[in-house]
């Protein structure tokens, strides 16, 4: 089975050419944050990166689509599987590599999981508290919806989660069986954050991604801390559109498919990829009540491509943008780099392509790209980036392989 889920929607890559082309040690002007024409001397270097693999002794787990930490100190790492599971492992613990290590089952919900194309077990979000209460929030589909549950882990150390403790907390109607989304958070301000696309088939035929009383094509934003059968979330007061003629859960809008997104662990910045249709891919970093343009625009683009002169006024335009050119396909959502090991590194936004493996590193200072250069272009079917307690950063490829960063020799 092929991760179709973050392919764009055409039959080929379009023509070649854009506006952010990604080549090493190209950097960007504060002109533009679009910009290609590269400056005398870049503000901040990003050098190359070498991907090694990070747990050799493992055993392998195919259809990999998240990995994640449950911030309780244990320091061991999560795998979601797009097929229904999810894994758990120490990291520090070495098996025999002629042998390989089983991770252990943490969770197994293949019985309720719909499979197939964009569909499966898609998210994991660990609660706040999830040390104390043994709370976690998965997002995965079924036949016709997007469903986000809670579950609780079981008195096996955190080793176990029991799949009856299931309390759905949101469940959406996807008219499509493409553009879910999946990714879900937890933000800095303990709200949990829900990343659904435009509900599929192509072009947003329904007009989603601009319609504020759909929950569709939109960033949400609800409080589970109480969450009951009676109610499973609360609306957050400050949401942007409480007071309006809108579903009062939406945060930001105008998303095609946001399969990936994160939190920059220190500024508290949401970044978002979000997979475009035929032509461009975009990197965005969200605000509050913005309006990212899909299906008006395609990145900064007018959709349909043939449209002149749309108007973009109101629209948030992104932060970068790339052409499919070549074997390019569908942007991967990344992550703020963090870790201790590559300070170097620090700051820097690091994302990918799914079909052309290329992995990029980019320096945001607000208002502007102020670096952007390609670090490794060795890996294919990258489906997601993760981190663990330390910060250290992660890529997962769909054949089972965990890459992990390290400098270039």
């Amino acid at each position: 089975m092929g991760l179709a889920l973050i392919a764009g929607c055409g039959s080929a890559p379009a023509e070649p050419g854009g506006v952010v082309t990604a080549e090493a040690d190209t950097s960007i002007p504060t002109s533009s944050p679009l910009s290609t024409e590269p400056e005398a001397e870049p503000i901040s270097g990003l050098e190359p990166l070498e991907l090694g693999a990070a747990f050799p002794w493992l055993e392998r787990m195919k259809n990999m689509v998240h990995l994640t930490h449950a911030s309780d100190g244990s320091g061991r790492l999560y795998v979601v599987l797009q097929e229904g599971r999810i894994m758990s492992f120490d990291p520090t613990t070495e098996g025999d590599p002629a042998e390989g290590t089983e991770p252990d089952v943490f969770l197994d919900i293949r019985d309720r999981v719909r499979v197939g194309g964009e569909r499966g077990l898609l998210g994991l979000a660990f609660d706040p508290e999830y040390a104390s209460n043994g709370r976690f929030y998965v997002n995965y589909t079924t036949q016709s919806h997007t469903v986000v549950a809670r579950y609780t882990s079981d008195a096996s150390g955190g080793r176990r989660a029991d799949p009856g403790s299931e309390l759905v907390i949101m469940r959406v109607l996807q008219p499509f069986p493409n553009h879910n989304g999946g990714t879900i958070a937890f933000g800095p301000d303990a709200y949990l954050y829900i990343g659904l696309g435009d509900g599929g088939s192509g072009g947003d035929p329904l007009n989603s991604g601009q319609d504020l009383g759909t929950l569709l094509g939109a960033m949400l934003r609800i409080d589970v801390s109480e969450a009951s059968e009676e109610r499973p979330y609360a609306i957050p007061a400050d949401n942007p559109f409480i007071n309006d003629d809108a579903r009062p859960e939406i945060w930001a809008y105008g998303l095609r498919n946001p399969w990936r997104f994160s939190f920059d662990r220190e500024t508290g910045d949401l970044w978002v990829g979000d997979v475009g249709q035929n032509n461009w891919e975009e990197v965005d970093v969200l605000q509050a009540g913005g309006n990212y343009g899909w299906n008006l625009m395609e990145a900064s683009h007018c959709f349909p491509s043939g449209v002149q002169d749309c108007d973009g006024e109101g629209l948030e335009p992104p932060i970068v943008e790339y052409s499919l050119d070549g074997p390019r396909c569908s942007v991967i959502g990344g992550v703020v780099y963090r870790g201790p090991s590559l300070p170097w590194l620090e700051g820097a936004y690091l994302y990918a392509d799914y079909c052309s493996g290329e992995l990029w590193g980019l320096r945001y200072d607000g208002v502007q790209v102020t670096h952007h250069a390609l670090l490794n272009d060795s890996v294919r079917r990258i489906t997601a980036f993760g981190e663990d307690e330390d910060g250290e950063v992660y890529m997962l490829s769909f054949d089972g392989n965990i890459y992990r960063l390290a400098e270039s020799k």
